[in-house]
């Protein structure tokens, strides 16, 4: 997987995120960015940041146009 840096992430941007519970299961939560919660340029488990339902996990995958099915 490739490193998502902060500058990648936007408010209103479709990612999809891994939260603290499903981080041993891997499983994605898809949603738009919100707030971007990591003050860093990168980190190394993902940027954290919150979704509009008020999800909070760190982004794992940008969706784009392309991406979307």
């Amino acid at each position: 997987m490739n490193k998502i840096n902060r500058a990648d992430i936007k408010a209103g941007s479709h990612v999809k995120v891994v939260q603290k519970q499903d981080q041993r299961s891997g499983k994605l939560t898809e949603g738009v960015v919100k707030d971007i919660l990591t003050k860093s340029a990168t980190h190394p488990h993902g940027i954290k940041v919150r979704l509009e339902s008020g999800i909070v996990g760190r982004v794992k995958e940008l969706i784009t146009k392309s991406t979307k099915v």
